[in-house]
Parts: structure tokens; C-alpha cells; sequence
């Protein structure tokens, strides 16, 4: 089957990374995740990928300290994330390399747009760290900059649910699932897809957005060769 995207930008939450122990790493769920993401790149699409913090570190729960040193340290977290995540593809026999937004030279490379899609079209998988190197914005943004930046087709937003709903399907049982929706219905109804500065680039830059359940690991490729594993944003 051939594939719907060429290139995509796959976020990928911090607390993903933890599987069911809830902070930190789980092996057993990034070697999943990580294969899930390999079958995807081996179908020929290009893939980078933006990992969160929040397995280690959440700023807007950091109590007195300051938001700009909260929001540093959650960036550095990233960057922890997007180095484990690069040695479970390679364990997985991928070909990755991580990208930070601050110059941190013995840790990674810095990132840059041509960079990164030299290493994309070279055949890596890419992992940004490091958000977008500013406190205050989400990592939600960061994709989306980062997305927008390698001239990628989609935004692939994994999540812990199988897509978006009216409400929290785990409080209502009659939560309705959107197999589609519009930037400006996410905005205007405030639904839980991502924050508004994201889904507001993503929209006056035509980026489209797919969420789906990270929990099947498979659905990276499914939706890769165009099958509706989730709910598709698009204007």
C-alpha cells in the first residue's frame, strides 16, 4: 500500500514514556513505542519526533519557583526523553539522531531546519529536545514549530485516547469521538486537542493534525498508509 504521508512530525508525551509506572522510564513501553515507529519509517515515511517532559517534570505544578527556571528545567527533561527514545531505535536497528533547541554540544547536535531535513532525507529518524528553546511555550507548540519548519505533511499528535471527544471519555460514557474537525471548532469549543498558540499555527499554516492512541503502538503506520485510526484537524 502506498503511503499518505511522506513526512510527518509525531508527538509523543513525556508520560507515555513511563507506561503504566507513571514517572520516569519503562522499557517495556519505548521499546514498544519505538517499534511502532520503526514500522512506520520502514514503509518509507519520514519521521521526527518531539518528545514532552512530563514523566520527570511538570513547571505549572513546580509550587514557588520561578516559570522561567520551572520551564528550563522542563525543557532539559526533554532532551533526557528524546536521548532514551534514539537508543531504543537504535536498539530496534534504526537509524536516529536527536536534535536540541539550546547549543548543548556533548549532548547532541543543534538543531537547525536544513540539518534536520538532511538527516531526514538521508534516511534518520530525527528526535527534537528541548522544546522550543523558550520558556512558556508548550511542547504542543514546539511541534507544531517543528512540524512547520521541516515542511512535514501532518502533525501526529499520540495520546492516550483514541482520538478527540465531546468530553473526557473516561468520566462520561457518552462521549461522542470526531473523526474530523476544524482548527476553528477547537478553538471556538475549546476541545482537548492541544493549546491554542499550537492548534492556531497549525491552522494558518494549513498543517493538518491527527490524534490517535499511542496505546497500539501499529497505528503510526496505519495512519501512514491513510488508514482513520483517530480524529483528523484540518481547516
Amino acid at each position: 500500500m502506498a503511503i499518505q504521508y511522506k513526512r510527518i512530525l509525531l508527538k509523543v508525551s513525556g508520560e507515555a514514556l513511563s507506561g503504566p509506572k507513571g514517572t520516569g522510564f519503562d522499557e517495556e513501553t519505548i521499546a514498544s513505542i519505538c517499534a511502532g515507529i520503526k514500522a512506520a519509517h520502514d514503509l518509507g515515511t519520514q519521521i521526527a519526533i518531539v518528545v514532552g517532559g512530563g514523566n520527570f517534570w511538570r513547571g505549572r505544578s513546580s509550587g514557588k519557583m520561578d516559570r522561567m527556571d520551572a520551564d528550563k528545567i522542563g525543557m532539559l527533561a526533554t532532551v533526557m526523553n528524546a536521548l532514551a527514545v534514539k537508543d531504543a531505535l537504535h536498539q530496534q536497528g534504526a537509524d536516529a539522531v536527536v536534535m536540541t533547541s539550546s547549543f548543548m554540544p556533548q549532548v547532541a547536535e543543534c538543531f537547525t531546519s536544513d540539518k534536520a531535513i538532511a538527516a531526514l532525507e538521508s534516511g534518520k529518524i530525527v528526535v527534537f529536545g528541548g522544546g522550543t528553546g523558550n520558556p512558556i511555550f508548550s511542547t504542543d507548540t514546539a511541534s507544531a514549530l517543528r512540524a512547520l519548519e521541516i515542511s512535514a505533511d501532518a502533525m501526529f499528535k499520540a495520546t492516550m485516547v483514541d482520538g478527540v471527544y465531546d468530553k473526557d471519555p473516561h468520566k462520561y460514557a457518552d462521549a461522542v469521538r470526531y473523526d474530523t474537525l476544524t482548527f476553528t471548532r477547537v478553538l471556538d469549543e475549546r476541545l482537548a486537542v492541544m493549546d491554542s498558540t499550537a492548534a492556531t499555527l497549525c491552522r494558518d499554516n494549513g498543517l493538518p493534525i491527527l490524534v490517535f492512541d499511542l496505546g497500539k503502538p501499529e497505528n503510526i503506520a496505519k495512519a501512514c498508509e491513510g488508514e482513520m485510526v483517530g480524529t483528523l484537524v484540518k481547516e
